[in-house]
């Protein structure tokens, strides 16, 4: 019997990938998703995007969706949600969580370390790979996936709105890597081989905020997405 399985989604193309490859595996069995949400803005913590996107795709994907709302974006803020969310997973015998992450040590050991208090056990489907061979294999795949947002000091917002594809890929500045793992973009993923029906956004401008942390401020562009249907 296949071992049950939450697993953590951004609706990027990272969670989307790892989605795929799990989907495949022998061992687990995907039983349901897991966002998190900004309780101030209700938008995807990270990525800005809105709950009723968020809800399309796990109802095109064909997987419920429990969603975690963060009251601050602080560490004690967060173990304390996903303490409490673990509990109410482990009531559905899940006792596996998988994240789409592929670099950062330091993430990977924080993850394990807080899903270890609850004898949970966290799974990096993409973990270490060359990000050149991912994106070509998400796109090859029939993903598509939207920038959704930038780090403005990394890649300006002409990137911003438009389908992730091998020429946009190819246009990039040479020292952003064409997965965004320094933080450089973040995605939303509108289709692919486990959609039911693809994703039909509106793009309606551009939404810049800035977020103060150790006496440096941080600007970010986000595309401002809405769900046609």
């Amino acid at each position: 019997m296949k071992k049950k399985l939450a697993m953590m989604w951004s609706g990027g193309k990272d969670s989307s990938l790892a989605l795929y490859t799990l989907l495949q595996s022998e061992e687990f069995e995907v039983v349901r998703l897991v966002s998190t949400f900004s309780a101030e803005t209700e938008r995807l913590s990270m990525h800005g995007i809105p709950q009723d996107i968020v809800d399309q795709q796990a109802k095109s994907i064909g997987l419920p969706l429990t969603k975690m709302f963060i009251d601050q974006s602080t560490h004690s803020a967060y173990e304390e949600a996903m303490l409490k969310l673990l509990n109410e997973l482990k009531l559905e015998d899940i006792n596996d969580v998988a994240f789409g992450d592929i670099f950062l040590e330091d993430l990977r050991k924080y993850r394990e370390e807080n899903l270890a208090k609850l004898n949970v056990t966290a799974h990096f489907p993409l973990w270490k790979q060359e990000t050149t061979q991912l994106i070509n294999e998400f796109i090859e795949l029939g993903f598509k996936t939207i920038c959704c947002c930038t780090d403005s000091s990394k890649l300006d917002n002409r990137f911003l709105g438009q389908i992730i594809d091998k020429e946009w890929i190819r246009k990039l500045p040479s020292n952003v890597d064409v997965c965004g793992e320094n933080g450089e973009f973040h995605t939303i993923c509108i289709d692919g081989p486990f959609f039911d029906m693809p994703l039909v956004l509106d793009i309606k401008g551009i939404v810049v905020k800035e977020y103060f942390h150790n006496n440096t401020v941080f600007k970010y562009e986000f595309a401002n997405l809405l769900l046609k249907y």
